[in-house]
């Protein structure tokens, strides 16, 4: 009978793969660094071939060596959710830890609305929360780190289904001291010609303004690229630049405090908001029954 790896040995090589540093991968993996080398060192006796190629100072995988940690993520992922099937079957739907992720234009304007009911509703669901951008939440994600998560679409969504939960439509935002302040709606032909201020490159929204609202040959950006919603209200409201905000980001105490105006789209575009989950999970009806609890609180924050 062959000796296989066991799931420890994987478990290390995924976190050493993630981290490059034995250190933080024996912190990851709750052990001391000297567990998780003699477990890396034990796996290329077992393969017969080296994994990682270390120095005093860092850690190189070695082609074999991410290869084999990639493989090592799936079957992670399939020992977690017979754990995850067989936790099921003893409990309630949303009871018990779930780990959702949501991202930075989306987070700010809805958890603080929505948790308390969430909670008061479901008072055993132990609810841990990750704010991340698009593309690192889903890495974790479909690594089985987190369960679920809120994104805006459009985004590719490989290997995972998504539930929508409903449509965040944007508006032209201005300085109360700019010309268009009191327009009754706002034109493609008027958005070409004004500064327009976005997010810095790696948050969705910024492609979604550019994408979703027909604005891919805008050439009149703004150098300055805000790491945040808060600082794109702050800077329009300083009449630095105009922008597109989506309606959860205008209802809120941040927009209806600072001193812009909001005017409608001619054309009305919006991104979709949804929740996410890997397709082979065996918690499908819970995370729907989660996005039927989020849905009624979106659009009353």
């Amino acid at each position: 009978m062959k000796i296989l790896p066991s799931l420890k040995q994987l478990e290390y090589l995924v976190a050493l793969d993630e981290e490059k540093h034995f250190g933080r991968a024996a912190e990851y993996c709750n052990v001391t660094p000297s567990t998780v080398s003699a477990g890396i060192r034990d796996l290329e006796n077992l393969l017969g071939s080296v994994l990682a190629e270390r120095t005093n100072r860092s850690v190189m995988m070695t082609p074999f060596g991410q290869e084999i940690a990639e493989k090592a993520r799936s079957l992670l992922r399939s020992g977690e959710e017979i754990m995850e099937l067989a936790s099921t079957r003893k409990r309630e739907p949303l009871t018990g830890a779930l780990h959702m992720g949501v991202i930075p234009t989306i987070g700010p304007f809805f958890l603080p609305s929505v948790l308390p009911d969430l909670w008061q509703k479901h008072p055993e669901l132990q609810l841990f929360l990750r704010e991340e951008q698009t593309e690192p939440l889903l890495d974790k994600l479909r690594r089985g780190v987190i369960d679920v998560a809120v994104i805006a679409l459009p985004y590719s969504l490989e290997e995972l289904d998504v539930q929508i939960l409903f449509d965040d439509f944007f508006q032209f935002a201005c300085s109360e001291a700019h010309p268009f302040a009191q327009l009754t709606s706002m034109s493609p032909d008027k958005l070409e010609r004004e500064p327009l201020l976005l997010l810095e490159e790696g948050h969705c929204l910024r492609g979604h303004l550019l994408e979703v609202c027909k604005l891919e040959k805008h050439k009149n950006h703004t150098e300055f690229a805000a790491t945040s919603v808060f600082t794109l209200v702050q800077m329009v409201a300083a009449n630095i630049g105009v922008t597109l905000l989506p309606e959860l980001a205008t209802e809120s105490s941040l927009v209806r405090d600072a001193r812009i105006s909001l005017v409608p789209l001619e054309q009305p575009s919006a991104r979709q908001i949804g929740l996410v989950w890997r397709k082979s999970t065996h918690r499908r009806e819970e995370f729907e029954q989660l996005g039927r609890a989020l849905v009624p609180r979106f659009g009353q924050i």
